[in-house]
């Protein structure tokens, strides 16, 4: 297979309550996720019809109720379910990359936050 097509949700922002830290669980902070949809886009393409791609307002609606509506202690977890979920809502997605951003980490340091980058594949 050759270089597979893409679909990119950029700098989603959401608001969480994720963290290790008792005051991250009680007042939340922004989070920022990118998300790279690898996926055949030919026929949509050839078509102009949206049931041939991915909604991309149903996918963002997806991370948003994990962002959202869920809590992880770690960004790590917070990615991988979003990836794990994408892979199994969507089956015409075969591979996803998930970037989740903490743009202000409760440590007195100066940076411009941290974030995690996973890329997954369908298990066939």
């Amino acid at each position: 297979m050759g270089q597979m097509d893409q679909m990119h949700l950029q700098r989603m922002h959401f608001y969480g309550y994720h963290g290790v830290y008792e005051e991250e669980n009680k007042l939340g902070q922004r989070f920022e996720v990118d998300v790279i949809l690898f996926l055949d886009l030919q026929r949509a393409g050839q078509t102009d019809h949206l049931q041939d791609t991915i909604n991309y307002a149903e996918v963002y609606e997806t991370i948003r109720s994990i962002v959202e509506g869920r809590f992880f202690k770690l960004i790590e977890s917070l990615a991988e379910s979003i990836a794990s979920t994408l892979l199994a809502d969507y089956t015409n997605i075969n591979e996803c990359t998930v970037r989740v951003v903490k743009p202000n980490p409760p440590f007195a340091i100066h940076f411009e936050g941290v974030s995690v980058q996973i890329h997954r594949k369908r298990n066939n």
